[in-house]
């Protein structure tokens, strides 16, 4: 017994020791934000989480409809200066771009770090991959957007389809769009914050919809508010249209037209001429990209050249080996005995046959 209690203490004794190291690899491994760039070092422990309540309470649900799994907020010091970072990563890059512009403002200016930036006075927020940045400088200078083009870089980059930004707003026009204004929306909780005059029964949302809200001016006085809605299938599209057809116009002055494609329906609604509204209409169009991925046996194995190309060299091969293999035996069987004789010194001949004296 003394030998196995001897051995429990012993594992238990490791586990002790390793367990400082285990417990700093995982939380390093579930870290967002780097211990220093730039010249900011980390000040203090960060805080974790996985409730996204304590990063903003009144947007919670916006935030899991984003797909939030995790954040980080750290306070990083440098010579006398400080900067607070908020940190919310998501399942993929389109939960990060719907949460960029829930929470960017119109009046806030263009930034390039990140996939997507923009800054107002102290405030910087950007997204890079699946995780969103709200950077807050004690005193900005000239060199705080390559410092955080340097912390954009060291975060943990999304791999795969999760690094793959939404396809839907790159439909919006560019021309005549309110810099700031657009936003990309997942679910009903975005949705009923934008306090857009629709029903959320008219988009339908059981139906998994991917929503870009936008502001477009008209050439002439006036502006439009610009709604794509893309189902999951050209059907359901087809289905819905009609409802969106029968929308009257706001107040009842300006205009409300709509129009289908392929799976998208777009809405133009505003206090703007009938004609600007087509011409922003006539700039969404939807361009399938087809991929082709079924076996279309073209490959290699399925060439029936190929095929006897690769018999007649495993032929060859066997044989060579086949050869080869009774070139050794053969010539062992001859050169052995007379090897192993001469090594005894003996004669050749010695041991090779038996004689039997009968007579």
């Amino acid at each position: 017994m003394k030998p196995l209690y001897r051995s429990y203490c012993v594992a238990l004794l490791s586990l002790v020791v390793a367990m400082p190291s285990l417990l700093a690899q995982t939380l390093t491994a579930s870290r967002i934000l780097p211990v220093a760039f730039a010249g900011w070092e980390l000040a203090g422990v960060p805080q974790q989480g996985s409730d996204p309540r304590k990063i903003d309470s009144a947007s919670s649900n916006v935030l899991k409809e984003d797909r939030f799994t995790d954040f980080e907020v750290a306070t990083y010091k440098h010579d006398n200066r400080t900067l607070t970072i908020k940190a919310a990563r998501f399942e993929d890059a389109a939960g990060s771009y719907a949460a960029f512009t829930f929470y960017r403002q119109p009046i806030m200016r263009e930034e390039d770090i990140g996939a997507l930036a923009a800054s107002l006075n102290d405030r910087v927020l950007f997204f890079s991959g699946n995780i969103l940045v709200d950077a807050r400088f004690d005193r900005v200078t000239g060199m705080s957007g390559t410092q955080l083009r340097e912390l954009a870089a060291r975060l943990p980059k999304a791999k795969g389809p999760a690094a793959v930004l939404p396809t839907l707003p790159s439909h919006l026009p560019r021309k005549q769009l309110v810099q700031g204004t657009a936003r990309y929306i997942i679910g009903p909780a975005a949705y009923s914050a934008l306090s857009v005059n629709l029903s959320p029964e008219l988009i339908d949302f059981s139906k998994s919809p991917e929503l870009v809200w936008a502001r477009f001016n008209g050439e002439a006085p006036g502006s439009a508010e610009v709604l794509l809605v893309a189902y999951p299938t050209p059907h359901i599209a087809i289905d819905k249209l009609t409802a969106y057809e029968q929308l009257p116009a706001p107040s009842g002055r300006g205009t409300s037209i709509a129009k289908r494609t392929g799976p998208i329906v777009v809405l133009v609604r505003g206090n703007i001429s009938r004609s600007d509204a087509e011409k922003i209409l006539s700039g969404v169009n939807y361009d399938a990209n087809v991929t082709w991925n079924e076996n279309a046996g073209q490959g290699k194995r399925d060439n029936i050249g190929n095929l006897v190309i690769a018999a007649l060299g495993l032929a060859a091969i066997l044989f060579i080996i086949s050869v080869g293999a009774g070139a050794v035996f053969g010539f062992g069987r001859f050169y052995l005995p007379r090897f192993r004789a001469k090594k005894a010194g003996k004669t050749p001949d010695d041991g090779e046959l038996t004689r039997l004296h009968l007579s």
